[in-house]
């Protein structure tokens, strides 16, 4: 599996599926969810009505609709709470859950957000930290899963916390 960092718009990706960083009732949010939704068009709002809903750590597909990517993961992050209520097993447990998706369904290319770094106030250094361990153990254990994972940051700060992560700082 190859990792890399990216500094840009995920709506923006020519990759198979990006990941929405949601909300449990999988409705349009501000920051990297409204953008998603804005790209992707009504028909998302649709389907995830459809669905109904997304508990936290846990992640569910559609398609992209209007985006370049042919799906989208959503995803539900913990609110950071200061770490004593399971955030960071459930911050993990996210990543695990969108690429067990991918593989499911055939993805082999998948970008993500700094899941839970925004409203939800995970912190950004530990929450890089989590996603490219969990994203490394994950491959090692499913090789036949995605061959391709980006980490999409919306700022320099964030993408230099991940390339710090992704050289072993």
């Amino acid at each position: 599996m190859e990792l890399s960092v990216l500094r840009g718009d995920i709506t923006a990706l020519d990759v198979d599926a990006i990941v929405n960083a949601a909300n449990s009732r999988l409705m349009p949010g501000g920051g990297v969810c409204g953008a998603i939704f804005h790209g992707a068009g009504p028909k998302l709002i649709d389907a995830c009505q459809q669905i109904g809903h997304c508990a936290t750590g846990e992640a569910v597909i559609t398609p992209g609709f209007n985006l370049p990517a042919n799906y989208i993961l959503h995803t539900v992050g913990p609110v950071w709470r200061g770490g004593g209520e399971n955030e960071e097993e459930l911050l993990a447990s996210c990543y695990r859950s969108c690429l067990d998706l991918a593989a499911e369904n055939d993805i082999t290319s998948i970008a993500f957000p700094a899941i839970s770094t925004g409203i939800f106030g995970f912190p950004s250094a530990r929450a890089a930290e989590i996603a490219v361990a969990t994203v490394r153990d994950w491959a090692i254990t499913h090789p036949a899963g995605p061959q391709q994972v980006i980490f999409c940051c919306f700022d320099t700060g964030t993408e230099e916390l991940y390339r710090d992560q992704l050289a072993g700082s």
